[in-house]
């Protein structure tokens, strides 16, 4: 999840506009979400962790657009940030519906 805002991003920078830096920010989290496996959550503890990076996923989105607070955000990046938290809640909506089966 760290790589999306590794250090390498600051040296594309000048070549980068924020729209496309952002986009690439939002695809890193978008790749953390993907390799999520809510079939393979059976414990409290697996429960317990899904729900975290499902937290921590949706922090950096809103710290991701937080950037752009003083200039619009593209299209791109809205439809993006949507999807993705979407997708948050989606795998929350689950997570609810697996705890109300009984767990491992």
């Amino acid at each position: 999840m760290y790589s999306a805002y590794s250090s390498t991003d600051h040296r594309f920078s000048k070549t980068r506009t924020p729209s496309e830096t952002t986009l690439n920010r939002l695809d890193g989290i978008g790749n953390v979400l993907s390799a999520l496996d809510l079939t393979a959550v059976r414990t409290q503890t697996d429960m317990t962790r899904t729900r975290f990076t499902l937290d921590i996923a949706e922090q950096c989105i809103r710290a991701v657009l937080a950037e752009f607070r003083t200039e619009p955000a593209s299209e791109p990046v809205i439809h993006k940030s949507e999807d993705l938290m979407d997708l948050i809640e989606h795998a929350r909506d689950e997570l609810i519906r697996r705890r109300d089966q009984p767990l491992s």
